[in-house]
């Protein structure tokens, strides 16, 4: 008798595993000071590699994340929270692994040092995120649209043209090839006094006055001792307002990133279809 019911038990089908939930797999490493680390994963069936990043390139778009690099067929997607006046970025690393048909999708945040963030706000946050990845057609069709998502339109951020040139400056020096990727389409509401204003064409560029570091009265911890330059180039019908400006008037303009240029020192950021505020 025991013999049978052992063997029953070997032919019997194996029970499933109950899937791991998204908030179950969430973990936190890592301290305030030092920095800290989040991680998130969520397993999609039906879904492929490549499906996996594109979906969630659309998805971060939509919420108004910075895509700065997607490798789908390796399954990868480097992603940064937009930063802004009052709160600084932090990138995101997406990583998909594939076994048989599903698809495993982690999210790993890295918080600099000095940065804070509530863990269950982080938490919501990147779970959200997972949960919108889908298999299936349904998973093809947002995938195909994840493609060529744009980012979300977002207000101008508004700040001195100082402060975004230090930020600029910063970030060039850890890695001043991400700054062209993670500036288009973002718009800057800048106030300063004009160094110069030039003609090129039918266009006027006025010019930021921009104190390098050695110029300033206070030197801040962690402050970047390169200078960049900001350059706005204004809108068509601008002339008028362009010929009032002289050197030293303050300036209240907003515009849409252009380009950047790492060389010849000091690096420029410039600023396209600039128009004055009042």
């Amino acid at each position: 008798m025991l013999l049978r019911t052992s063997l029953l038990f070997m032919l019997l089908p194996a029970a499933p595993l109950v899937a791991q939930t998204c908030e179950t797999t969430f973990a936190r490493n890592g301290n305030p000071v030092t920095g800290l680390k989040f991680t998130a994963t969520h397993s999609v069936a039906e879904l492929s590699m490549p499906d996996a990043i594109n979906q969630l390139r659309g998805i971060v778009l939509t919420r108004g994340y910075d895509v700065l690099a997607t490798e789908p067929e390796a399954g990868n997607l480097l992603l940064e929270s937009p930063q802004s006046a009052n709160q600084r970025s932090f990138p995101l690393v997406a990583q998909v692994t594939s076994e048989g048909q599903v698809a495993t999708v982690q999210l790993r945040a890295n918080l600099r040092g000095g940065v804070r963030a509530k863990e269950e706000d982080v938490r919501t946050e990147m779970c959200g995120i997972l949960a919108e990845l889908k298999g299936g057609r349904a998973g093809s069709a947002a995938a195909s649209q994840g493609t060529s998502a744009t980012a979300a339109a977002a207000p101008p951020t508004v700040l001195t043209a100082q402060t975004l040139a230090d930020r600029v400056s910063k970030e060039r020096d850890k890695n001043a090839n991400e700054i062209p990727l993670r500036y288009p389409g973002r718009s800057f509401t800048l106030s300063g006094t004009v160094a110069s204003v030039d003609r090129n064409g039918d266009t006027y560029r006025v010019q930021f006055d921009i104190l390098a570091w050695e110029q300033k009265a206070i030197k801040l911890p962690g402050e970047s001792q390169f200078k960049t330059e900001i350059i706005c180039v204004l809108a068509p019908g601008q002339s008028v307002y362009a010929l009032t400006l002289k050197r030293r008037s303050n300036v209240r303009l907003t515009g849409t990133y252009s380009d950047y240029r790492e060389y010849p020192s000091p690096s420029i950021l410039w600023l396209s279809g600039c128009k004055p505020e009042k």
